[in-house]
């Protein structure tokens, strides 16, 4: 376990924190005596989540906020929530995902995965950014995985109109989060902010259910969600981390990505494509 003497008494947001490796990353960050902010989009559900990080933690600093990341007004709607609402941001922990078996569009009519995988977490980070630097030192963690490795960006196709494969596309915006990781840590070279990404390892969730297409909910027990979060969790809170900047890490050690997730025009060409999708520019 993660040294806690960093984390205690900071303030971090966790997406899709109601359940799965989210739920125990913000029960571990909890217990370790950070101030937990935690999203989903059920209220009842999420509520129960709160209850159970609570519980588990005996931190009685956990709070919720609600938006359905495949709209990119309610990630605008949340962010001005959080900015409200808390007066520093120390920890982002983009987790939140979705592997929908056939091809869906969000409610801006982008392809579900990259909408929800890639638009939401990119303009969430940018939104909270400028609390975070004042905040800084401050971390901001994305949660990739190791089939990034396979994945390819075609931008001539980045929708997934043609030949939509479920765990192809999940591949490649997974490959999108390492490639965003990659720009925004050259974005914040002069700043006290970092920007890493990592490999959760491979947990028994209701994510991998839906990537190996079996459907159905996800068993893994506590303690398998806790060594999925473990990384997540290092970043977040080792001390020796603080200056580590665009690394892809998996079991809480700084690991050599592929070829593709180190291109830095393609890094660039997405980070151009993301803003004029998500209404940034």
């Amino acid at each position: 376990m993660a040294d806690s003497s960093w984390i205690e008494g900071k303030i971090c947001l966790v997406t899709g924190a109601t359940s799965g490796i989210g739920l125990a990353t913000a029960w571990l960050l909890a217990g370790q005596g950070a101030t937990v902010v935690m999203t989903g989009r059920n209220a009842a559900r999420s509520e129960a989540a709160r209850s159970k990080v609570i519980e588990k933690s005996g931190n009685p600093n956990v709070h919720l906020l609600l938006g359905d990341f495949s709209s990119l007004a309610e990630v605008r709607k949340l962010a001005e929530e959080f900015l409200s609402g808390y007066p520093a941001l120390h920890v982002l922990i983009n987790n939140a995902a979705v592997v929908p078996p056939k091809r869906k569009v969000s409610k801006d009519g982008y392809e579900m995965q990259l909408a929800v995988n890639h638009l939401a977490p990119f303009l969430l980070t940018n939104l909270l950014l400028p609390l975070m630097k004042t905040s800084e030192p401050a971390r901001i963690i994305t949660v990739s995985s190791m089939v990034h490795s396979w994945g390819q960006i075609d931008f001539n196709n980045l929708q997934s109109e043609w030949g939509y494969d479920a765990t192809g596309v999940y591949a490649m915006t997974k490959l999108a989060n390492i490639l965003f990781t990659v720009e925004l840590a050259k974005r914040l070279k002069n700043t006290r902010v970092t920007a890493n990404c990592l490999h959760p390892g491979v947990i028994n969730t209701n994510l991998y259910k839906n990537y190996m297409e079996k459907g159905g909910g996800g068993d893994a027990s506590d303690e398998e969600l806790e060594r999925g979060a473990a990384t997540s969790v290092y970043l977040a809170s080792a001390p020796e981390v603080e200056d580590v900047s665009g690394g892809y890490f998996s079991s809480s050690q700084l690991r050599e990505p592929s070829h593709h997730s180190q291109d830095e025009e393609s890094a660039k060409r997405l980070w151009y494509v993301s803003e004029r999708m998500v209404g940034l520019t």
